[in-house]
């Protein structure tokens, strides 16, 4: 009997093993890039950031010194502002035109409705590099080389794949029937994808709005194609490419750095994690 238990059992003290390894390395790095970040030079040259945790009280000796010095170099702050202008336009669009397109291919009836979603899909699997060449001779004759409204379009063409592909699959979980007595009672489609549609899935488009926000936020690739060498516009991750050149082996300046850019995602992933999972697994639960 008590070996029967045991077999039960261990699956879910394997599963939760692997949890707890896997929260570890992530937090364990995490908690070192924060510590480096308010140490000064001399300590992270000669000692770890681990050192701390044997000395607690020497941890109130560290200072926002280095985080005054990253802030305080040329473009850091204006690099901050353009990646929040970056990614809240690269995010906002994307959703809203994904919605759009997984409602109609979903609830409406139309002639090569299975054509159109089958296309879409198969654009998940075109690599994004194939494209840079030709949109950017494209943005180069339209002057939208180096402009915010051109990466808003960048990255709404290269999401909303993805952004359909998963709305797409939660509408499909809505129920028909929900959306046919609307239509009796004289709900126009612009109503039920508003009054119905919408507060139905908030779970998923919470969901989906962290997966952008956090590929906008961090990319650094599509920004250097379509901007160049603009730093006006630049991105934070562009100015802290050009920190790691500048800054050398100034870790302590580096850490606080990278964990300026952290930040906004963490805030934005706590904030909507209680629709993360529910947005994942909606659709695969529901009718």
């Amino acid at each position: 009997m008590n070996g029967q238990r045991l077999k039960r059992k261990l699956p879910q003290v394997v599963i939760n093993l692997v949890v707890l390894i896997a929260v570890l390395l992530w937090f364990l790095p995490t908690l070192g890039l924060l510590i480096t970040s308010f140490r000064p030079a001399s300590d992270v040259a000669y000692t770890g950031w681990w050192t701390v945790l044997t000395s607690p009280l020497k941890f109130t000796q560290y200072t926002i010194e280095n985080y005054q010095a990253v802030l305080s170099t040329g473009g850091m702050l204006t690099a901050f502002r353009n990646s929040f202008l970056i990614t809240i336009g690269g995010t906002v669009i994307p959703v809203f035109l994904a919605s759009l397109a997984a409602f109609g291919l979903s609830k409406l009836h139309f002639g090569a409705r299975g054509f159109f979603y089958g296309l879409i899909v198969l654009m998940l699997v075109v690599p994004s590099q194939m494209t840079f060449i030709p949109v950017l001779k494209l943005y180069n004759m339209l002057s939208l080389s180096g402009t915010f409204v051109g990466l808003w379009l960048v990255h709404t063409g290269y999401g909303l794949p993805f952004s359909i592909f998963m709305l797409h699959t939660f509408f499909q979980s809505l129920p028909d029937e929900l959306f046919e007595a609307a239509h009796i009672d004289g709900a126009s489609v612009w109503t039920t994808f508003v009054r119905l549609a919408i507060p139905l899935s908030v779970p998923a488009l919470a969901s989906l709005v962290i997966f952008q926000f956090l590929a906008v936020w961090n990319d650094l690739l599509v920004a250097l194609i379509y901007l160049g060498g603009h730093q006006s516009v630049a991105p934070l991750t562009m100015r802290l490419s050009s920190l790691v050149g500048s800054f050398g082996q100034d870790w302590h300046l580096l850490t606080a750095a990278a964990f300026i850019s952290m930040v906004v995602p963490l805030i934005v992933f706590f904030s909507l994690q209680k629709y993360f999972v529910r947005g994942l697994m909606g659709g695969a639960v529901k009718g």
